[in-house]
């Protein structure tokens, strides 16, 4: 949403472009701060629907109420098919959220988190303490404020790093991010996994962006020999809208409903508000207008 545009709604109304002919908005917003970083313009609103919420360059990126939609299913889809994750890698996800799922893990050691923008963090630390829970401040979580594409390229091998899980927890491929979603970049991500590993990310929105859901996915497929899409509405994107799980090891697809009821009971991961064994099964029942975007 243009800066233009969005000084001609009415007070309190919030909106994103989803593509170029359609939208979605929110009313009765309260502003709580805003301001530019180095890298971005942020906001965090108050709202009736969705509580706290925060956004960057006017795309809403999480809130308070919701978040458990994106958050469970990024972590948990490939996180639940994985024999017991030690070690992440979080690009982005200065909200923590993807390191509060990601700790609920027993065998879980150590997460580092490398986001490019240290506002984030600051902001999520002040407001959004329902969406990280405290794990920006747990001690198995290492925050580092950098370039993650230098992270993945250059520090983490020099360090001889390797995860079981690396989590692209980022904004959509335009700007600063777009590096982060090439080929490449996802061929440095796999040199970067344990044996065994899994990457997982967000696509976007197979109803208004056909064609990056569609490249994503091939891209993908280009690197790794197991690429599972999977689909869910998520109320604050105002779409269904597609995250993936990609490795040359792990398929989420391959586990029945009664074994992800399993391990989610011998793992003590509880209190998930959205997955459980049946939707994670369901999720990567495509219809057929997906099956033929994705073939």
């Amino acid at each position: 949403m243009s800066d233009d545009v969005e000084s001609r709604l009415p007070a309190g109304v919030l909106a994103e472009d989803l593509c170029e002919d359609a939208g979605y908005f929110l009313r009765g917003a309260h502003l709580l701060e805003a301001g530019r970083s180095q890298w971005q313009s942020y906001e965090v609103w108050d709202t009736p629907r969705f509580g706290r919420l925060f956004r960057l360059d006017g795309c809403f990126m999480t809130s308070e109420r919701d978040e458990f939609h994106y958050h469970e299913n990024l972590i948990h889809v490939p996180g639940i098919a994985h024999p017991g994750p030690r070690s992440a890698l979080i690009i982005g996800g200065g909200d923590g959220g993807s390191a509060e799922e990601l700790l609920k893990y027993p065998s879980m050691e150590r997460i580092v988190l490398v986001e490019l923008d240290e506002q984030v963090v600051a902001l999520s630390r002040r407001y959004l303490q329902a969406v990280h829970h405290g794990a920006l401040d747990d001690p198995r979580v290492d925050i580092r404020i950098g370039d993650g594409m230098k992270y993945v390229l250059e520090d983490g091998p020099a360090a001889g790093a390797r995860y079981d899980m690396i989590v692209l927890d980022l904004t959509d491929p335009v700007g600063p991010a777009e590096a982060l979603y090439a080929t490449d970049f996802f061929a440095a991500c796999r040199a970067l996994l344990a044996e065994g590993g899994v990457l997982s990310l967000h696509i976007g929105t197979p109803v208004y962006q056909p064609e990056r859901v569609q490249a994503l996915v091939g891209r993908l497929r280009g690197v790794f020999a197991c690429v599972r899409p999977y689909f869910l509405y998520i109320p604050l994107y105002g779409s269904l809208w597609g995250l993936a799980s990609a490795s040359d090891r792990v398929d989420p697809a391959a586990l029945s409903a009664d074994e992800v009821e399993r391990r989610l009971a011998a793992r003590a991961i509880a209190g998930l508000q959205h997955l459980n064994g049946a939707v994670h099964s369901a999720q990567f029942a495509l219809p057929n207008h997906l099956r033929a975007l994705l073939a």
